[in-house]
């Protein structure tokens, strides 16, 4: 192991301990780090080496490989985040990423899917296995609550009361909210927690988690997006065009199209700012202008 690597793997368990940062986050900034540290070996170069003519080069040989701005501009953040650690811990004597500059990221607006594929995409599933059952269910709360597809992992049984209609989701930081539980919702995880559903998989007394996989383990990200993958693939959905996330994309987009308050969305969603909820306002917008345009007869000569 290179010092640099040593370095890193130091680094990451500084954030996974100090900062709590999630699992992804860590993968995101591992990923970012390890292409950096592959790029510097190849270029006889280490922390200690270089400097910051060396990180612009990096960053314009990102670039000439048509990488996103956003993707470049993450980057930096991970090279300006660990720098400032090494200076910090006495690893580096200076920091040559402090003035490193990423790409300028553009807003993105999220592309939701119409509310007629969500609804083909849900009601093509059948009732007639166990993951029928789960899979009906796991899409009517991705699409139903807005919830992040880490929330969802975390699902336990203990977090459903039937009686409220509510469901306990645990987002970032650990910070908790309740979210409505809709009756199509409501319908399909009765479904499931029915005998001859969630019961049905291997083990399924000895986890509490309400989602479990073939082998009656805890259904992970991976699994759900290998669900979710071939679902869309049986009603003719282009598999680049659907996660987890575009489900979450999709609720709050149908809901504010139907007239729901902002602040009401971005209390489902969990967002801390309102800021972050209103680019989906800038979806709905841009969705009405469409279907004004096809529709309106006096809309275009």
């Amino acid at each position: 192991m290179t010092a640099s690597d040593q370095y890193l793997a130091e680094y990451l368990q500084w954030l996974t301990i100090e900062k709590g940062r999630s699992r992804a986050t860590l993968e995101a900034y591992r990923r970012d780090l390890l292409r950096l540290i592959a790029w510097m070996d190849r270029h006889h170069l280490d922390v200690e080496t270089v400097r910051e003519r060396d990180l612009e080069q990096y960053c314009n040989a990102l670039r000439r490989q048509k990488r996103a701005e956003s993707s470049i501009s993450r980057g930096v953040a991970s090279i300006r985040g660990w720098f400032a650690y090494l200076l910090v811990e006495g690893y580096v004597e200076l920091d040559p990423s402090v003035r490193l500059k990423g790409g300028r990221r553009g807003r993105t607006l999220p592309k939701p899917l119409g509310e007629e594929e969500v609804e083909s995409l849900i009601d093509a599933i059948g009732r007639a296995t166990p993951s029928d059952l789960r899979d009906r269910a796991l899409l009517e709360l991705l699409y139903g609550t807005g919830a992040r597809v880490s929330e969802v992992v975390g699902i336990g049984l203990e977090d459903l009361d039937f009686d409220e209609e509510l469901i306990l989701l645990t987002g970032k930081g650990s910070k908790q909210r309740l979210v409505p539980m809709g009756t199509s919702l409501k319908a399909a995880l009765r479904d499931y927690l029915a005998p001859g559903g969630r019961s049905a998989f291997p083990q399924a007394r000895k986890d509490s988690r309400l989602f479990l996989n073939a082998r009656g383990g805890v259904l992970s990200r991976q699994g759900i997006d290998l669900i979710i993958g071939k679902r869309a693939l049986d009603v003719g959905i282009e598999r680049s065009r659907i996660s987890a996330h575009v489900f979450r994309h999709s609720c709050a987009t149908h809901m504010l199209a139907h007239g729901a308050d902002i602040r009401v969305v971005q209390e489902l969603l969990g967002h801390v700012s309102i800021s972050t909820t209103q680019i989906y306002t800038a979806v709905a917008v841009t969705s009405l202008k469409r279907e004004y345009q096809n529709a309106h007869p006096r809309a275009h000569d």
